[in-house]
C-alpha cells in the first residue's frame, strides 16, 4: 500500500509541474502579445493596410471620393509619358547619389575623430547630434537665412575672399539642389556618426596592436582592420541612408517647394502633389509604387553585394 502511494506520488507531482509550466508558458505568452498586439495593430491600420490599397489603387482613378475605377495600366502609361515624373526622377537621383556617399564619408570621417581622447568629448558629440532632433522647419529656415544670395552670411563671405560671383544657392536652379545636398547631409551626419561610433567602439584594440606590430601605417590599418570591422554598420547604414535619400520630402518642401521650377522636385514631393493638391490618387499611388520598387531593388542589390563581400 506505501509502495504504491510512493509510486503515485512521483506521477502527481510531474503532472503538477507539467500543469504549472503551462500555466507558466500561458502567462508568458500573454504578457508578450499584449505588449506586441498595440504596435502590430498600429502597424496594420496605419501601415500594411494602406500598402496592400496602394497595390490596387495604383491601377485605379480615384480622387478619394466615390469608388475608385479600375483602368489597368493607364496610370503607368501616363507616368512613362509624364515629362514632370522624370523630371522629379532623375531630381531623386541626383539627390541620393550625392547625399549617400558624402553623408557616408562624413558621418565615418566625424566618428573616426570624436573616437579620440579629446577634451570636452561629450560636448562635440552631443553638438555633432544636436541637428538631427532639431525640428527640420526650424534648420530649413536658418539655412535659408545663411543661404540668401544678396545678405546671406555664406555669400557674404565668399565675396569676402575675393568669390564676387557667388552662387544664388535657393534662388537658382543650378545651385538649389546642392543647397539642399549640403543642409541635408549636415543634419543627418550626426545620427550615422553615432551609429559608426558604436561600431568603431566594438573593433578588438588588439587588432591594431597586431597591425602596428607589422608596421602598418595609419591608412592600411584603417583600410584592412576598421573598414572590414565596420562592414554590418557601414551596410545598415547604406541601406538607411538610401531609402531616407529616395523619399525625401520634408527639407525640400520646406526649403524650396520643389523650385526653381522643378529644379528640385523629387518623387515624394511630386506624389504629394497629384494625391494632396490635386486629388489624383490613382496617379499618386502609381509613382508611389514606383518609387517602391525602386528603394526595394536597390536595397536587393545593398544585401546582395553585401553577402558576395561576406562569403
Amino acid at each position: 500500500m506505501n509502495g504504491a502511494a510512493a509510486t503515485n506520488r512521483p506521477s502527481t507531482s510531474r503532472r503538477q509541474s507539467s500543469v504549472s509550466s503551462k500555466a507558466l508558458r500561458r502567462r508568458n505568452t500573454i504578457a508578450g502579445w499584449s505588449f506586441i498586439l498595440p504596435n502590430f495593430l498600429g502597424f496594420g491600420l496605419l501601415t500594411l493596410i494602406p500598402v496592400i490599397a496602394l497595390f490596387y489603387i495604383a491601377f485605379t482613378k480615384w480622387s478619394a471620393f466615390g469608388s475608385p475605377e479600375f483602368t489597368g495600366l493607364d496610370n503607368f502609361v501616363r507616368l512613362v509619358n509624364d515629362p514632370t515624373f522624370w523630371t522629379a526622377f532623375w531630381n531623386t537621383l541626383y539627390y541620393a547619389v550625392v547625399h549617400i556617399p558624402l553623408t557616408l564619408a562624413l558621418s565615418l570621417g566625424l566618428a573616426m575623430l570624436l573616437n579620440q581622447k579629446l577634451r570636452g568629448l561629450a560636448f562635440f558629440r552631443s553638438a555633432a547630434f544636436f541637428p538631427y532632433f532639431t525640428s527640420i522647419v526650424a534648420v530649413a529656415q536658418v539655412w535659408n537665412m545663411l543661404l540668401a544670395p544678396e545678405n546671406g552670411p555664406i555669400n557674404q563671405f565668399l565675396n569676402f575672399i575675393g568669390i564676387s560671383d557667388a552662387p544664388g544657392w535657393t534662388s537658382s536652379a543650378v545651385w538649389a539642389m546642392p543647397a539642399v545636398i549640403i543642409v541635408g547631409t549636415w543634419r543627418e551626419m550626426g545620427y550615422y556618426m553615432l551609429l559608426f561610433l558604436a561600431g568603431l567602439q566594438a573593433v578588438p584594440q588588439e587588432l591594431y596592436e597586431a597591425a602596428r606590430v607589422d608596421g602598418a601605417n595609419a591608412w592600411q590599418r584603417f583600410t584592412n582592420v576598421t573598414l572590414p570591422c565596420l562592414r554590418p554598420t557601414t551596410f545598415f547604414v547604406t541601406v538607411m541612408l538610401t531609402i531616407g535619400s529616395f523619399k525625401v520630402l520634408d527639407l525640400i518642401l520646406v526649403m524650396t517647394n520643389g523650385g526653381p521650377g522643378t529644379s528640385t522636385l523629387v518623387l515624394s514631393q511630386y506624389i504629394y502633389r497629384m494625391g494632396f493638391e490635386r486629388n489624383d490618387f490613382g496617379y499618386a499611388s502609381a509613382i508611389s509604387l514606383v518609387l517602391f520598387l525602386i528603394c526595394l531593388l536597390v536595397t536587393v542589390i545593398q544585401f546582395v553585394h553585401n553577402r558576395r563581400q561576406e562569403a
